[in-house]
């Protein structure tokens, strides 16, 4: 139960205390007007019964006056705990997911590569949806059922052990049944968030890859893997509704007998001069507020426990640890791998890589596809770290520096430009959130995108659709480096940021990298070698290993994969298509 509460509201059970006590309140406010009802009928009753003793009105009146200001009372005290629960749920649900994403930012790439990207859209949606109605709802029912039959029963004890016993009875195998049935909720359970995952994910890529499937012809009927996940879904929802409903409904029948055995006894107690009429009467109407809640609480217990299954979810991705370090990232941009050894997963990608750079110079990255070059890019800003060797940048190792810090001073510029659904001025302002509309406008027109910006319907102020949709590949572009010029890092990553442009295009794309690497330490990715012709050192890859390094002249004359490769490139660029 310990964990249920410290899952369910996301580590911190504290939030759960004040909706908890107010509707335990609101419960005990309920059963009020049952005992003054009772005390009305008793009234009567002992008139009756008594024919030398009259009517006492005056108790009477009083009595209705009570129920009336209780009622009162009641109404306060139902908006109190519905002010309470339901803010502590919606908070627990903002603030949950507001720190989800914070976490997620602070975990390795290589971490999230490894999830579904459909697994971590429904744990942000779905997820948190089903806690936020947990903490709302069925964590105050629970609270509440498992509170109020504890303390009628010690209470009708003392009134009559029999008719007390006789209304719960039954509670102890209806509570086995729910308690066997765990096991093959949890098993459903995990079943049908597999399908919902499953589903999610592949709507995604129904989504993002929308042009591939019209251009093959993919669409309709003819994408079976969105049918089928579709399919596995609904068969899931109706595993699960259809297996553990009958279950449940079992596990409340056989409870709510406790009332219909509390008559049988009632009405042979009452025969036998046992029980007067008034404590029968008060043992029916507490027995209906006692089991009404208990009904409650087995009729969602599905769902609460489908949402513990939410929970846990949760609490596994907020336990992942993120990057280690916490010192200060140097001054100084020398930059070094010894002996670095990388692979993601089962697969290496680089192995026992050794070179330096030296500062405020330019360094290229060339080989063919596959050999690691953009592993290593990432691997200098730390999205991942090494599994063997180091990373130094001044003679300290990035392991040991706050993520965060280091990507402080390092600024990227990758081929795939991905835009956030906001203002163009917004979208450059990610380099530099407190950054001027002069410092914008600045960086817009180093990076040779000012011009093309005033032309849009509303300039800086244009909103441009999600991942940038609305513009062209070099318009994002050249964003991309007003950014990077914006927040001005000392060093300075290209990942071949010309490399499907055209060439009018691919000229305002130069002119903004040039005015972009001016006096930083700069490693570009080239696969047009013809770019890099007057790098200060070119760092030739094949298949993870440094083979060749030094400068254009040097590495020609070596006759190695350098000169291959430009060769090659020589040869294509006199290609031409012809009709046959």
């Amino acid at each position: 139960m310990k964990n249920f509460f410290y899952n369910i509201s996301s580590g911190n059970p504290k939030t759960l205390v004040m909706p908890c006590v107010a509707s335990f309140l609101e419960g005990i406010c309920k059963i009020v007007p049952a005992a003054l009802v009772f005390d009305v009928f008793n009234t009567v009753y002992l008139s009756f019964a008594n024919p030398g003793i009259p009517l006492n009105t005056g108790r009477l009146w009083r009595t209705w006056a009570m129920l009336i200001g209780w009622m009162i009372v009641q109404y306060l005290t139902s908006g109190f705990a519905y002010s309470k629960t339901f803010t502590a749920a919606y908070d627990a649900s903002a603030n949950g997911r507001t720190a989800l994403a914070e976490h997620l930012r602070k975990l390795s790439l290589g971490f999230l590569g490894s999830r579904d990207p459909g697994d971590l859209t429904t744990m942000m949606l779905s997820d948190y949806a089903s806690v936020e109605t947990t903490i709302s709802h069925y964590v105050p029912q629970l609270v509440s059922a498992t509170a109020f039959p504890i303390i009628i029963f010690i209470a009708l004890i003392f009134i009559n052990w029999q008719m007390a016993a006789a209304m719960f009875v039954a509670l102890p195998f209806s509570l086995i049944i729910v308690w066997l049935s765990n096991g093959l909720q949890l098993r459903l359970g995990k079943s049908h968030v597999k399908a919902k995952v499953d589903s999610a994910s592949r709507l995604q890529e129904y989504l993002l890859g929308m042009r591939e499937i019209k251009s093959h012809n993919l669409s309709g009927q003819r994408f079976q893997r969105l049918q089928e996940a579709f399919a596995r879904l609904m068969r899931e929802s109706i595993r699960i509704e259809g297996l553990i409903g009958p279950v449940m409904m079992v596990a409340i029948a056989l409870m709510r007998s406790g009332l219909t055995l509390m008559v049988y006894a009632g009405t042979f107690l009452l025969m036998g001069g046992q029980l007067t009429l008034p404590v029968f009467l008060a043992f029916l109407l507490l027995g209906t507020r006692v089991f009404d809640p208990m009904t409650m609480v087995l009729v969602n217990y599905a769902e609460i426990r489908y949402s513990v299954l939410s929970a846990e979810r949760i609490m596994e991705i907020r336990h992942e640890r993120p990057l280690p370090g916490k010192d200060d990232a140097p001054a100084g941009n020398h930059i070094e791998f010894q002996n670095v050894t990388f692979a993601y997963e089962n697969t290496n990608v680089l192995k026992n890589v050794s070179f330096s750079i030296s500062p405020k110079s330019i360094t290229a990255l060339v080989g063919p596809s596959g050999s690691g070059k953009s592993t290593i890019t990432r691997l200098m800003a730390r999205f991942w770290d090494v599994q063997g060797g180091r990373i130094l940048i001044d003679g300290r190792d990035i392991k040991d520096m706050d993520p965060e810090k280091l990507l402080s001073r390092v600024s990227m510029v990758f081929q795939d430009v991905y835009l956030f659904k906001d203002t163009i001025g917004n979208n450059i302002r990610v380099g530099k959130m407190n950054a001027s509309q002069e410092e914008i406008q600045w960086a817009a027109k180093k990076a040779c995108c000012h011009n093309f910006i005033m032309k849009l319907p509303q300039g800086y102020d244009t909103p441009v659709g999600e991942g940038g949709c609305t513009l062209s590949g070099g318009e994002k572009q050249r964003l991309s480096i007003a950014r990077a010029l914006l927040k001005d890092a000392p060093i300075v990553l290209l990942d071949e940021a010309t490399a499907s442009l055209d060439p009018e295009n691919e000229i305002q794309v130069q002119r903004a990298i040039n005015a972009l690497v001016s006096n930083k330490t700069v490693v570009i990715i080239a696969h047009r070698l013809k770019t890099i012709k007057g790098a200060d050192k070119i760092i030739v890859l094949e298949n993870g290993k440094v083979v060749e390094q030094g400068v254009h002249e040097e590495l020609l004359a070596k006759e190695g994969l350098y000169q291959h490769l430009w060769s090659l490139q020589q040869q294509s660029s006199g290609w031409s298509m012809k009709a046959s």
